[in-house]
């Protein structure tokens, strides 16, 4: 799973690379305070589900996450039944059975997120010949990640500025490289309903929707960090012990 998951990393940086390089450099992007930045930082679980529902009702219509499973959303807090209910809204092609024909049969925890689109020429078929990227590490696959994807998400702009002249099919934005984009505004305020109450603006759920691609990107930060913290610590002890048995042992000898 993790040397798949390394592999598709480094297959979307040798992608993205030239493409970035050719349509020039973008702004930076505003700093965020993100819930999972800084040594002890954690996912915001109840952020990532949100984030959760906007990819499933807005993103993933077009982009896949082939590197997620639905068991996986266990990782940000959902029950077990939950994961079954999510799991069966999908059908997913299985086989061959007994008569040597695929069929479709309703998801399934183990299964991966369904793709929407069968393969690369379909999505870009349906898509005036642009690919939509895979999101399963896009925050790891683009440089200051978090802070990128959410000024993408938040950074179209109706008109181009003054001087700039628009391009047939393509949609501005203030942080893409080149600033001209294939994909429509994704986000509009009010667009999905979250079950908490919280207000749905574009703001928010460009928060919650990167919040989930970061925990999806990389959901064994926390233990990782939970771990070098305890080395971090255990060494301190170490080197305490270490100092003390030096300086005993030196004490009892005459100089």
């Amino acid at each position: 799973m993790r040397r798949l998951r390394l592999v598709a990393l480094a297959a979307s940086l040798l992608l993205a690379a030239p493409a970035a390089r050719a349509a020039g450099e973008a702004p930076k992007p505003p700093p965020q305070d993100w819930s999972f930045g800084g040594l002890f930082g954690t996912f915001d679980r109840a952020s990532a589900q949100r984030g959760f529902l906007v990819y499933k009702q807005v993103c993933a219509g077009c982009h896949a996450m082939k590197q997620l499973a639905y068991r996986n959303l266990e990782g940000i807090g959902l029950s077990q039944a939950e994961i079954r209910a999510i799991a069966a809204e999908y059908m997913i092609m299985d086989g061959p059975n007994d008569d040597g024909e695929m069929f479709e049969r309703p998801g399934r925890p183990s299964d991966r997120f369904r793709s929407p689109f069968p393969n690369v020429q379909a999505a870009r078929a349906a898509n005036n010949g642009a690919y939509p990227v895979d999101l399963s590490l896009i925050i790891k696959a683009r440089p200051d990640g978090a802070n990128y994807i959410h000024a993408l998400l938040t950074g179209y702009r109706d008109e181009p500025p003054a001087g700039v002249e628009p391009m047939e099919g393509m949609h501005y934005n203030a942080y893409f490289p080149g600033h001209w984009i294939a994909m429509a505004r994704p986000l509009h305020d009010d667009q999905v309903e979250y079950p908490d109450g919280t207000p749905a603006t574009t703001e928010q759920m460009a928060r919650d929707v990167t919040t989930f691609l970061a925990w999806a990107a990389e959901p064994e930060l926390e233990q990782r960090r939970a771990m070098g913290v305890r080395v971090i610590l255990f060494l301190i002890v170490l080197a305490g012990l270490t100092y003390g048995v030096k300086r005993k042992i030196w004490a009892e000898l005459k100089h």
